[in-house]
């Protein structure tokens, strides 16, 4: 049984504040050091399907392909309740709607995104164009491609660097659907003994948790990582993605993440997939 766990997750604020408890040493298990590995999520996805880590935040996208690998946790999701990945073009572009992007060069935050798979569901007909996420807006404000799809703080910025929001995708699947949009989660492996992933599932309920009890002390913490955003925006992007949803999925929660699976599956867009979760 190993003792030192590798947690990987993204150098993103919403991520740094939820890990808050475990960084800081607030929250321990005992016998176990833990150990945080940070890149961005496109590359946790491909590290998830080597089964790298032990514990490591994954888009519900990649999920399709590594759920031999890897169990679901209840705790640790971001979920986009009525917003989301944000369709942008440049300022004076005639896009207008999302119709107006069909057959057109999209730039896309990442193969294995939940963003990517999103836009997927709502613009089949599309021609993704795969970059870094910080590379997106630049992308479509060159003219590079018609559209960019941005996530992460760029879904606040957009207007201030010269884009217009053609869409939200969040917004929309919440108001054809109900529920909030799946896009990242926290997972744990599925190889390691029962009792010690009922271990680590309750100490990241609990980092989450503190992080939310003990919120100016966190939003110290995610400033480290909150990439030129002001404390206020800062606070509201943390709040966007770190929530109710985030400490618990509850039912609604995990009915969202079948419904996306599903409706992915459905079109052929993922292999055929069910959700499977790992108990505290």
């Amino acid at each position: 049984m190993p003792t030192t766990i590798r947690v990987a997750h993204s150098p993103d604020s919403d991520d740094a504040f939820m890990f808050y408890g475990l960084a800081s040493g607030a929250v321990r298990a005992e016998g176990l050091t833990f150990v945080h590995e940070l890149s961005d999520i496109e590359t946790l996805n491909r590290a998830a399907l080597e089964g790298r880590y032990e514990i490591t935040a994954l888009s519900v996208h990649a999920y399709a392909y590594l759920h031999d690998k890897y169990l679901l946790l209840d705790s640790g999701a971001s979920f986009g309740d009525g917003y989301g990945p944000t369709i942008v073009v440049p300022q004076g572009s005639p896009v207008r709607k999302v119709a107006d992007l069909a057959g057109k060069r999209i730039a896309i935050p990442g193969k294995w995104t939940s963003a990517a798979l999103a836009l997927s569901l709502r613009l089949p007909d599309h021609q993704p164009v795969i970059m870094d996420f910080k590379q997106v807006g630049e992308a479509a404000k060159r003219g590079e491609v018609a559209a960019g799809l941005v996530i992460h703080e760029g879904q606040l910025t957009a207007a201030e660097e010269g884009l217009t929001v053609v869409e939200d995708l969040g917004k929309t699947w919440k108001a054809r659907t109900g529920l909030p949009l799946p896009l990242g989660m926290n997972a744990v492996k599925k190889e390691l003994p029962d009792a010690l992933r009922r271990t680590l599932a309750r100490v990241l309920k609990e980092s989450i948790v503190y992080g939310l009890d003990h919120r100016e002390q966190a939003l110290d913490h995610a400033m480290t990582y909150a990439r030129g955003l002001d404390r206020k925006r800062a606070d509201t992007f943390v709040g966007m993605y770190v929530n109710e949803w985030t400490r618990d999925l509850g039912p609604r929660g995990r009915q969202a993440v079948d419904l996306f699976l599903a409706e992915s599956v459905e079109r052929k867009l993922i292999p055929p997939v069910k959700a499977q979760y790992q108990d505290a």
